[in-house]
């Protein structure tokens, strides 16, 4: 199984470079977002699962490598979540201290993604929205719900306090992450058939 996606994944790598080779032309939308919170993962877990699915032919986004200095946040980030296929959220210590993680991980799913949670050195209980006084009471609800949904989502565990193998972890995670990516490939090629096979039979008894 494990092999089979990677294959597809490596069959699409030379289409993503031969793009990204040419500059003027649009590159396709990202595959996965990494949702993380940058002091805790972005140089371990995030980045590393990053440069894993680039290298197998991929095309995340990751903040600190999918953008350039003078784009501004949402204009970039809200698109790449509403274009991608699968959301990554990186849950750890200082994550749900932060408005853009909870942001991001709302919006993936009020966009109905399909989310792989990855919990480092925090466990799903302990997942709530830690109101410092500056957020809308709106939003507060709207980020406790987002997490309320991911905790009963099956994810992924690290426990880099505990000296986790990491090599073990990023091969779990990266196949947790490329079968969702593949589940949602098969049902938008379920779909697109249906459609197609219910517009033939239309027309062919259209024309009797």
């Amino acid at each position: 199984m494990q092999r089979s996606i990677i294959t597809k994944g490596l069959a699409s790598a030379n289409k993503v470079r031969r793009l990204s080779d040419h500059p003027s032309t649009q590159l396709p939308p990202y595959d996965m977002f990494i949702n993380h919170r940058g002091i805790d993962t972005k140089k371990t877990i995030a980045g590393l699962l990053y440069h894993h699915l680039s290298g197998l032919g991929y095309h995340p986004f990751l903040d600190s490598k999918s953008m350039k200095p003078g784009d501004r946040l949402f204009e970039k980030i809200d698109p790449a979540i509403k274009e991608c296929r699968v959301g990554v959220a990186i849950f750890s210590e200082n994550y749900c201290n932060s408005y853009f993680c909870l942001h991001e991980l709302a919006l993936m799913l009020e966009c109905k993604k399909r989310i792989v949670p990855i919990f480092c050195d925090v466990k799903p209980s302990a997942l709530q929205v830690i109101d410092n006084g500056t957020w809308a009471r709106k939003e507060i609800e709207r980020f406790g719900q987002a997490l309320e949904e991911c905790r009963y989502i099956v994810g992924v565990s690290y426990d880099n306090k505990k000296n986790g193998d990491l090599a073990e972890f990023m091969a779990e995670a990266t196949k947790a992450i490329l079968q969702a990516f593949h589940e949602d490939e098969e049902d938008m090629e379920y779909l697109k058939h249906n459609i197609t096979k219910y517009y033939d039979g239309n027309s062919a008894e259209a024309s009797i």
